[in-house]
């Protein structure tokens, strides 16, 4: 499997770190999206976030994973953070996709509203299910001081969904955090993919930086009804523009194995 992938900081001030983190190691790939509103706390969402990628690469590395269970990746990660000494505060969404080389299979785990699509003969053929307690509130996995636990709002590894999906060659697997899917709609991802001419890492490079560039361009086009604009007025909200956010893109296609 080809991959790459691409990202965008999009909101904040000079300084400030991008809350949205992405992971590519070997046949797995995942992003983390850190909840922005800790901000207000003076805690860096950003930490959390990219935390649980790092550790989800090392036991990813160190071969502590089982290809069939992406959740196993997320919960050992996890549990890691929790048992670290000095609490790391914060929020994440998560997700993770795992290919089996042997099976031929694509396992996945998404929580909350970052997620993945896989694209076969320009057609979205297997996609995640976005996972909200109620508008613009996803699940998340969290650490919150003693004092708060119990009103920020904490899921379990366990309540990620999971997926199996047997692969193509040439199948695109494209995996991104929100700020993507809240302001481009499937078509125009599909409109950008069809720019992929080849699986070489360069080609694939641009196409995840395009992606992403559109996506930041709309973003900030006030009067663009953008999915996320949608999804608001679909809850009685009245809401027009797309919506600021940090945007991270990952990027593989499924090619044959050469050692």
């Amino acid at each position: 499997m080809a991959a790459t992938c691409w990202w965008l900081i999009v909101e904040g001030s000079a300084g400030e770190t991008q809350a949205d983190v992405g992971l590519v190691q070997s046949l797995s790939q995942g992003v983390a999206d850190g909840v922005g509103g800790w901000r207000d706390y003076g805690v860096d969402p950003s930490q959390f976030s990219g935390t649980l990628m790092r550790t989800c690469e090392r036991l990813v590395k160190e071969g502590r994973f089982v290809p069939s269970n992406p959740i196993g990746i997320l919960t050992t990660s996890y549990c890691e953070l929790l048992q670290n000494k000095v609490p790391l505060l914060g929020s994440s969404t998560a997700c993770i996709v795992v290919l089996d080389r042997t099976s031929h299979r694509l396992h996945t785990a998404n929580l909350g509203d970052s997620g993945f699509l896989v694209v076969r003969g320009g057609e979205v053929v297997h996609r995640s299910d976005e996972q909200q307690h109620y508008f613009n509130t996803p699940f998340q996995l969290s650490i919150a001081p003693p004092e708060a636990e119990g009103v920020v709002l904490s899921d379990s590894p366990d309540a990620a969904d999971s997926t199996s999906f047997d692969v193509q060659l040439g199948d695109i697997i494209l995996t991104a955090t929100d700020g993507l899917f809240d302001n481009m709609p499937d078509y125009m991802i599909l409109q950008e993919l069809k720019k992929l001419k080849n699986a070489n890492y360069e080609s694939i490079q641009q196409t995840a930086r395009s992606i992403a560039e559109q996506a930041h361009e709309l973003a900030y086009d006030p009067n663009y009804m953008s999915p996320f604009a949608q999804f608001a007025c679909d809850n009685g909200l009245n809401v027009r523009g797309g919506k600021p956010d940090d945007i991270t893109v990952l990027l593989s296609i499924v090619a044959e194995y050469t050692d």
